[in-house]
């Protein structure tokens, strides 16, 4: 009975923060399904992520670092998401019916800009000794 409760509370909050994130709730409980959801739109990593949550051992630390991405896609911390990977039942209600606002994490890819005037105070900064 109270394995019934905990499932349900766990299904209610991954429902509602699918929610949050722009997706239809059914998706959220929706088993396999519901894990390339949240690794590749929520945490924004490979789908062969999911692969990897059928391998003994792996599945824990992928489990982890998916947990840990889906929280900081939602302002949380890293120990929040930690939380979400092992205590769910708890911690998707609190994040679904929370106060916590999807905020995404960009994209994959991540590009940067050389600012021409870094390169020129490098260059006032060589001398010889």
């Amino acid at each position: 009975m109270i394995g019934l409760i905990l499932m349900i509370l766990a299904f209610a909050g991954m429902w509602k923060t699918f929610e949050k994130a722009g997706m239809e709730g059914w998706k959220g409980i929706v088993p396999v399904y519901n894990m390339y959801l949240l690794i590749t739109e929520i945490a924004k990593k490979p789908w062969w992520y999911l692969l990897l949550l059928f391998v003994p051992i792996a599945n824990i630390v992928i489990m982890i670092i998916v947990s840990i991405e889906v929280a900081k896609a939602f302002g949380k911390t890293t120990g929040f998401g930690i939380g979400l990977a092992l205590l769910s039942f708890v911690f998707y209600p609190l994040l679904g019916f929370g106060d916590a606002v999807y905020q995404g994490l960009g994209t994959e890819e991540t590009t940067t800009t050389v600012d021409s005037d870094s390169e020129d105070k490098n260059e006032k900064l060589d001398y010889d000794l």
